[in-house]
């Protein structure tokens, strides 16, 4: 999914012009639309199909943003990642990190609290958080650099205390 800006021009959902939503709100107003195409489908295709095609079309999404964010910041390297996901993942508050390890090979962080599922319980749909939101991550990765592989094995959005993203470099 995508925001148009008032002169109709495509800006991609994990770039931050100044003065716009952050990543949550941005997240928050996505998700009122998805919801409601999700259902729908659910309807005439039912809603684990309805899931999977919002999921792999969230993941396009996710690894376009990816490569137009490497441009953005003028590199692909985890240095650059870090930055990301400090500067827009995190803004607002959205995001509680620990960073573990941050090397030039690797970054490691545990996220202690997830607005972004906070959010989407507070709208009664917390279900979809995975498809909406942490289905995003890896997706987001290899677009920003296919060398970058991402392990996570558990999320606040699924019930864990807290999420695990390792992001490695080969």
């Amino acid at each position: 999914m995508s925001n148009m800006s008032n002169n109709n021009s495509h800006k991609e959902n994990d770039q931050l012009p100044t003065g716009t939503a952050t990543l949550l709100e941005q997240r928050m107003f996505q998700a009122q639309v998805a919801e409601c195409l999700i259902e729908s489908y659910a309807e005439v295709m039912g809603y684990d199909r309805a899931i999977e095609v919002a999921t792999a079309a969230i993941q396009a999404d996710a690894k376009k943003s990816g490569r137009k964010m490497a441009e953005k910041y003028d590199g692909n390297s985890l240095k650059e990642l870090s930055r990301i996901v400090k500067e827009i993942w995190c803004a607002g508050d959205a995001l509680s990190i620990t960073v573990l390890e941050e090397t030039e090979n690797t970054f490691s962080f545990d996220v202690n609290r997830c607005r972004y599922a906070e959010l989407y319980e507070k709208m009664g749909i917390g279900k979809l958080g995975v498809c909406l939101s942490c289905s995003r991550d890896s997706a987001f990765a290899k677009g920003f650099n296919p060398h970058i592989k991402m392990q996570r094995t558990q999320t606040i959005m699924e019930g864990a205390p807290y999420c695990d993203f390792r992001f490695t470099l080969d």
